[in-house]
């Protein structure tokens, strides 16, 4: 992913808030514009080291790659001598090449560091390690995640009855505050003032921070096809606690209690973010916003496929949601959503409205590049084919798991056919009765017989 792929450092959010680490670092100016630059502030050694060696720019364009990669290791650490080897590989290949965090790496935005600190943290809780002031980091770095982390602190509470963990969201509202405080004078400016969209087709367009209806919103963040979550993570909609529970090892890391809290962040930022003016992230890849529902997509996968059930239909449910989910890592990090932006926003191209790319499947930057021829580098050619192989490595099993189960059916199916068919011949064919016994036959009905 660090060299392979191109990774746009000055696109987007991310230019932003790469120019307000350049300003702080080169000419000493704190920025009072909006986005947290507590993310851009862990970036500092390699835009140090860029410094000494290529170019500062070189090396932050790989910083979420780095703090991805981080966050793989500490997952394995963790839990590497709690959990099945097997299981915790599985999840750890379908977070890099089966989710949304594959399209995320390339850029400089703020997601992923929010995303992966808040799940260092909760992998540290249910090791018994200190993980909140992680927790406390990343949420701070997207204010907007503090209605998650309440329902994630008010969900551990639940879970130990500790009552005293309130105090790490009281910590991460003081850093909010604290970083306002110092960059705007305030802590109550947040920077966005009258923060609103263009005016499109869409009838609620055009208006600022939190006026989307939420019936509306929370139909697109689940079931759009360009951003719902039922189709860039599939995972999170599969009954997975019954195969959690009866894992082993849940003495000492309780992935139900880990998997819990996940829900509980995902649902505060999907509650939030569907009224939120731009819940769409506009033509960003997916639901940019909810990257973290990533984690507990790909913890439900790996539990699914570690643990396969006995039934047909729900293993046929897995091996799809397998499938959608491979093609969400791997068209996310060749294609993303440039194919998208070129048909809903170039100025050269159609021009559509951008809200069909949200809604219409034919747009949507999961089948556009279906729809229409794109150009590849040499380095996302070879990208692709180890993103294959490493999909033919996850849906081997589960797939060859499956045909035998189906084969095993047909073949039960085929012998009930011919048992029927025999008792069927057997019931129509005359009752024999032998002579001598029950009734006298007549000497014409016994010729004929």
């Amino acid at each position: 992913m660090s060299f392979l792929l191109p990774h746009p450092l000055l696109w987007g959010d991310g230019g932003w808030r790469y120019a307000y680490l350049w300003d702080l670092l080169v000419a000493g100016e704190l920025s009072d514009k909006k986005y947290s630059l507590i993310g851009p502030l862990f970036s500092t050694p390699l835009w140090l080291l860029g410094r000494l060696y290529h170019s500062p720019e070189w090396w932050c364009e790989k910083y979420n790659t780095v703090i991805f990669a981080i966050g793989l290791f500490v997952f394995y650490r963790m839990l590497r001598n709690h959990v099945s080897r097997r299981l915790l590989r599985r999840f750890l290949l379908l977070l890099t090449f089966a989710s949304m965090f594959a399209n995320h790496l390339l850029f400089y935005w703020g997601e992923v560091f929010t995303a992966v600190l808040v799940g260092i943290g909760t992998v540290c809780l249910v090791a018994k390690r200190r993980g909140w002031t992680a927790i406390v980091l990343g949420v701070a770095n997207t204010p907007a995640t503090l209605p998650a982390m309440m329902l994630l602190t008010a969900q551990r509470i639940w879970d130990t009855r500790r009552l005293r963990l309130v105090v790490a969201l009281f910590a991460a509202v003081a850093v909010v505050l604290l970083e306002a405080w110092i960059r705007r004078g305030s802590p109550f400016e947040s920077g966005y003032g009258d923060d609103r969209g263009p005016k499109t087709i869409m009838p609620f367009s055009g208006q600022s921070w939190l006026s989307y209806p939420i019936f509306f919103g929370l139909l697109s963040l689940l079931l759009s096809f360009g951003k719902g979550l039922l189709f860039f993570a599939p995972g999170l909609f599969l009954p997975v606690r019954r195969r959690l529970a009866a894992l082993p090892g849940r003495a000492s890391v309780d992935l139900t209690a880990l998997y819990n809290m996940w829900i509980a962040f995902v649902v505060g930022l999907v509650l939030l973010y569907s009224t939120y003016w731009s819940w769409s992230g506009s033509t960003f890849y997916g639901p940019r916003y909810l990257l973290f529902a990533s984690l507990p997509a790909c913890l439900a996968l790996a539990v699914r496929l570690h643990r396969q059930d006995s039934s047909i239909l729900a293993n046929t449910i897995t091996v799809l949601a397998l499938g959608l989910s491979l093609w969400v890592g791997v068209n996310g990090a060749v294609f993303g959503d440039a194919p998208a932006r070129d048909v809903c926003l170039a100025p050269t191209g159609p021009y559509l409205e951008a809200p069909l790319c949200y809604y219409t499947p034919e747009f949507s930057a999961l089948w556009v590049p279906f729809v229409y021829a794109q150009k590849v580098t040499a380095g996302q050619y070879a990208y692709l084919v180890y993103g294959l192989w490493v999909a033919i490595y996850l849906m081997t099993p589960p797939t060859r798991a499956l045909a035998a189960q189906l084969l095993t059916r047909a073949r039960l199916l085929a012998k009930d056919f011919r048992d029927d068919r025999a008792g069927a011949r057997v019931s129509k064919a005359p009752d024999l009765v032998p002579l001598g016994q029950g009734r006298q036959l007549d000497p014409q009905e016994t010729t004929r017989s």
